[in-house]
């Protein structure tokens, strides 16, 4: 893994690397993202071709634009791009064996999406091993990543690992990249940006726990499951829809939260069992949502409606007629409906089933500062843990915070 500020030259380095194995040794390999048109514009329609031109003047290299991939004939060898926000084309690539793949700005992917993708490296290509890249701006030590490259330990075992020696971190920060950046980009760009954001993409550091934030790490980990309860008494669906549709929008968030009376405590315990959170269209989103609803036979759906109003219960209707939905409406801000829920977390009565990266980060770094991003998951998280953890939440209707 390497790991740093920004512009450090790690995704041009690995492109590099993918791209010498395919001209020399032939092979296929792929780049992964998170979202599909982040690598084919910033990866395959800049990075690639500019390596190419700089490193490997004169190789004939065909790009493929309706599957998105490089082929060279010489050798055969393929580079592949994929987005993990594109279930088809997942499913396409992912049937395919590849000699390396790399996990580009792999703070934002899922270890579940990682673990799935590392099946498929097994492809046998002469006088190579196979072997797997990932790269980051380091987010915050929660991060499965740094638990992985750092701490050598399973990200959700928490076990060490078995074979520490075949994890190698590198720190590659912009100012060993100085050479090639635009003159003030270190000095003025970089270096006016806020405190954490100088750490992250200046100095390339990982954000300890942030000590204004509800949530600390010490009220999740400690109490992390590995397996859904069997007698789970109910299961709710939390939705914070997004109204907008562009790679500027928020995310939809959808969590999955169960509930059951403990009985060696006599008190509720809650489990966060699922996010199904997702960039798309009002329609998809819905989708997503109606399916998660069956997926878990879930009680019923609470979308919030501060945004998209009774647009948001139609297109859900839309999609189901008969689907059970509870609308609730913010009249204060976030952190003052969260606190409610962090108590739960102190109290040791929340359980995440599982991992769940991009929300724990969302949980630990969350101070409700003005101009910071919407927590979509952390939303959709607090509206269904307050109407399980309300005594009269088993009733239907429209539930109004003042």
């Amino acid at each position: 893994m390497a790991f740093g500020g920004s512009r450090s030259g790690k995704t041009f380095e690995l492109c590099r690397t993918l791209c010498l194995f395919a001209l020399v040794a032939g092979g296929r390999y792929a780049i992964f993202r998170q979202h599909f048109n982040s690598v084919r514009t910033s990866v395959f329609m800049d990075t690639i071709p500019m390596v190419l031109k700089l490193c490997f003047p004169g190789q004939t290299v065909e790009l493929n634009k309706s599957d998105t991939y490089f082929f060279c004939p010489a050798t055969g060898g393929e580079i592949w791009g994929l987005g993990l926000d594109d279930k088809e084309r997942v499913d396409k690539i992912l049937g395919k064996e590849f000699t390396a793949i790399y996990f580009n700005e792999c703070s934002e992917i899922s270890f579940h999406a990682v673990e799935t993708a590392l099946t498929r490296v097994s492809q046998q290509t002469p006088g190579l091993r196979n072997r797997i890249f990932f790269d980051c701006n380091p987010p915050s030590k929660a991060h499965w990543a740094y638990k992985l490259f750092i701490q050598k330990t399973h990200p959700e075992t928490r076990l060490p690992l078995t074979n520490p020696e075949q994890y190698a971190a590198i720190q590659m920060n912009p100012i060993d990249n100085a050479e090639n950046l635009p003159q003030g980009y270190i000095e003025q760009t970089l270096g006016n940006l806020s405190l954490n954001k100088r750490k992250r993409f200046l100095l390339g550091e990982w954000s300890d726990d942030n000590e204004n934030a509800l949530w600390k790490m010490s009220m999740i980990d400690p109490y992390r499951k590995s397996e859904v309860p069997s007698d789970l008494e109910r299961i709710v669906v939390g939705v914070d829809p997004a109204v907008t549709n562009s790679e500027n929008s928020d995310y939809t968030g959808i969590m999955v939260v169960g509930k059951k009376q403990n009985k060696s405590d006599g008190k509720s315990h809650f489990y966060v069992l699922d996010d199904q959170s997702l960039l798309a269209s009002p329609h998809d989103w819905a989708v997503a949502v109606c399916n998660t609803y069956r997926k878990w036979n879930a009680d019923k759906v609470i979308a919030e409606t501060n945004q998209g109003g009774d647009l948001v219960v139609e297109t859900l209707r839309n999609v189901d007629a008969y689907l059970p939905v509870r609308t609730v409406r913010a009249t204060r801000g976030k952190i003052v409906r969260a606190e409610p829920i962090a108590a739960l977390y102190e109290q040791g009565l929340v359980h995440h089933v599982g991992l769940f990266e991009q929300l724990e980060e969302e949980l630990t770094s969350y101070t409700g500062e003005a101009g910071k991003k919407s927590p979509d998951r952390m939303d959709a998280l607090v509206w269904a843990l307050t109407d399980l953890s309300e005594q009269n939440s088993v009733s239907g209707g429209t539930l109004w915070f003042d």
